[in-house]
């Protein structure tokens, strides 16, 4: 077994490298680019490289600067991770070169499997079932359009060297493809340097199900059975599951026994995916192989109890394979959310910023957390804007399924738009929950998955109002602890007032919807008076902005974090964005701060339009922001003065940060 390792890669799968060579005693050398300095991969391994600028391609794509850092550190092997190098042949021999074990199949493999057009040729001589089309070298667009007729509309076009769901296009009928090829072909060239392509039959209601194998150096192989990745958006993986449902156990053999098949085909090492689509009825095809570890590998994981990282560390060195292909079976089931920085409802655009509040739910025997990132770093725009991996198990995929639901309403994100709301309703959706399953279903089920967002409940808008107030209790009795008197009665919150009761107003915005909450102090508690109706509502809250409340004699939890004018309530499963508003800003019943000071959705200061110190009218444009390809200019709320902005020219910032540091004129 090696002593140490180096790990190319960032992020999650670096953490989860990290971990099991922490397990086994072996010492780890981390890899940063300018952007990932602080990361938690650099935390948490023994050694770290920096590499270059942030961009990848200057960085964790540069092979000569990953070998000498192997080489500096005494390295003996370098684990890829996935994505990055990990399935580049060139990265394998330069490894090999320098004497350095590549934690990985061998370069004959990859290059095999490198191209998806030889790689299905190699897959017809080993008959594994491969999908009705054209994967030859013949390219002229005249020909390709004669080879889709024959196959039969609809055909996918697909870019021989392509993944990650570029270079792909979807034809219905024969008018439409030479300008689907020709656009296939452009983006093609541009994302993998080669236009090739290959024609395919289009499957209506595909199911995507791929096979876990492992090879080792000793000619054994086995697989790990399936995962089910149906679940896709623009062709990218969202959640996955082990087994898959409704897999039959001859079904299982036959698949497991051609993708074994396929491994020995090209005479493959370590852990690798071959993925096949797979039509309703249960016939399926050949669709390509990952020469690498996957995303998705924690399923496999927590339904056979492996470490798969284990594994490949042990191949790697020279051991045979842990287990024989009867020693393995299957446990229950589990499912894996990808928690990423995106907006589900701006067609899941990347989100960039920090992590201002990161709350993952405890991990347990059930629920596990994968992530490269903790509260207080960074969602660059230089990388994938994966938070996390939440992986779940238990003993069928109803429980698994409950276990999911619940793990997603306790995970808390504030600081970047993301897609955990969208998970618990996809999670939820009646077609996923009764494995109605295909690639398409995101798709057919958007109603559901794409709700019209109704207004916040009654419990939610006490909720924020509430944590408003005991966090002005909090800081009262923190000044009064710090005075020469603090007992002094003027320190008091309560509300007290000589003949009469005090009564003031909280202002809060929810999307167009601005409430006005009166508040009268009731000893501990207050009186909230809310659309005419008043709530008599107590509580506690945590410095993480856990609330425990009571409104009405109804007992209830939420979680209020406060991210400048933004107060995120997180309960029940749900999460709203209110915004406080400033009474001295409020113009009256639908009034409110106009133009506003907070990103209105991430992006970068390209602009400042006032000087620190200046004063200003109300509507005054201070800064401009560009995000999504558009500028934005953010106004002054009111009169005012500008003290100071909080972000230079050129800085990223993320969906309601704030901007500019204003101080109003006093009416």
């Amino acid at each position: 077994m090696f002593n140490k390792i180096l790990i190319a890669n960032r992020g999650e799968i670096a953490c989860r490298v990290i971990k099991t060579a922490r397990r086994l005693g072996i010492k780890t050398v981390a890899v940063y680019s300018d952007a990932d300095a602080g990361a938690r991969h650099v935390r948490l391994a023994d050694e770290a490289v920096h590499i270059g600028p942030a961009a990848a391609r200057e960085s964790y794509l540069v092979i000569e600067r990953i070998i000498a850092a192997a080489q500096q550190t005494g390295a003996q092997a370098i684990h890829p991770g996935y994505g990055f190098l990990s399935e580049n042949e060139d990265f394998c021999e330069a490894c090999e070169a320098a004497g350095i074990v590549f934690i990985g199949p061998p370069v004959s493999a990859i290059r095999a499997m490198g191209s998806k057009s030889e790689a299905k040729k190699l897959m017809e001589k080993a008959q594994v079932p491969l999908t009705p089309g054209y994967h030859g070298d013949h390219q002229e667009p005249g020909f390709l359009n004669v080879q889709a007729d024959a196959i039969g509309y609809p055909v996918l076009i697909k870019a021989a060297a392509g993944g990650g769901g570029k270079g792909m296009r979807l034809v219905e009928k024969s008018a439409d493809f030479l300008d689907a090829l020709a656009s296939c072909k452009r983006e093609a060239a541009a994302s993998f340097g080669s236009d090739h392509v290959l024609v395919e039959k289009y499957l209506t209601r595909p199911r995507h199900i791929e096979i876990q194998v492992f090879g080792d150096t000793h000619g054994n192989y086995v697989y790990l059975f399936e995962r089910d990745c149906s679940v896709q958006r623009r062709h990218q993986k969202v959640l996955e599951e082990a087994p898959a449902p409704g897999m039959t156990p001859e079904r299982r053999a036959a698949m497991g026994q051609a993708a074994v098949d396929a491994a020995r085909a090209v005479g493959y090492v370590g852990a690798g995916t071959v993925e096949f689509i797979a039509n309703q009825d249960g016939t399926f095809y050949f669709m390509e192989m990952n020469t690498r570890l996957q995303v998705e590998h924690p399923v496999t994981e927590m339904i056979t109890g492996l470490d798969l990282v284990e594994w490949q560390l042990r191949v790697a060195s020279g051991e045979p394979l842990p287990m024989a292909q009867e020693q393995l079976a299957i446990n229950g089931h589990a499912l894996e959310a990808r928690i990423y920085a995106e907006d589900p409802a701006k067609g899941f655009l990347p989100s960039t910023g920090r992590l201002l509040h990161l709350a993952p739910p405890d991990e347990n025997r059930h629920v596990r957390v994968d992530t490269g990132v903790e509260e207080g770093d960074e969602i660059s725009p230089f990388y994938d804007p994966m938070i996390a991996k939440l992986i779940v198990w238990d003993v069928n995929r109803d429980r698994a399924l409950a276990r999911m639901l619940q793990a997603l309403a306790d995970y808390r994100v504030v600081g970047v738009a993301n897609n955990v709301e969208f998970l618990s309703r996809l999670t939820a959706c009646p077609a996923f929950a009764n494995a109605d399953l295909d690639t398409g279903l995101i798709e057919r089920e958007k109603d559901y998955l794409f709700p019209e967002q109704a207004g916040a409940s009654r419990e939610a808008w006490l909720a924020v109002a509430l944590a408003e107030l005991l966090r002005e209790r909090e800081r009262a009795a923190q000044q009064a602890a710090r005075h020469p008197e603090p007992a002094s009665p003027w320190h008091q919150r309560d509300g007290w007032r000589l003949n009469t009761d005090a009564r003031r107003s909280l202002i809060f915005r929810l999307g167009d919807e601005q409430k006005l909450l009166s508040v009268e102090s009731r000893g501990n508690a207050f009186a909230i008076g809310l659309d005419g109706v008043t709530s008599l509502v107590s509580g506690s809250l945590n410095p993480r902005g856990l609330l425990r409340a009571e409104f009405d004699g109804l007992r209830t939890t939420a979680t209020v974090v406060v991210a400048g004018e933004r107060r995120h309530v997180f309960g029940h499963g749900r999460a709203w964005q209110f915004a406080a508003v400033d009474p001295l800003h409020h113009a009256g019943e639908g009034g409110g701060a106009e133009g506003g000071l907070l990103a209105p959705m991430p992006g970068k200061v390209i602009a400042l339009i006032a000087e620190a110190g200046a004063t200003v009218e109300k509507g005054a444009p201070l800064l401009i922001l560009e995000a999504m390809k558009m500028e934005h200019t953010i106004t002054a709320p009111a009169a005012g003065t500008v003290k100071g902005f909080h972000f230079a020219v050129g800085d990223q910032v993320g969906d309601g940060m704030e901007l500019v540091d204003f101080e109003p004129t006093p009416a």
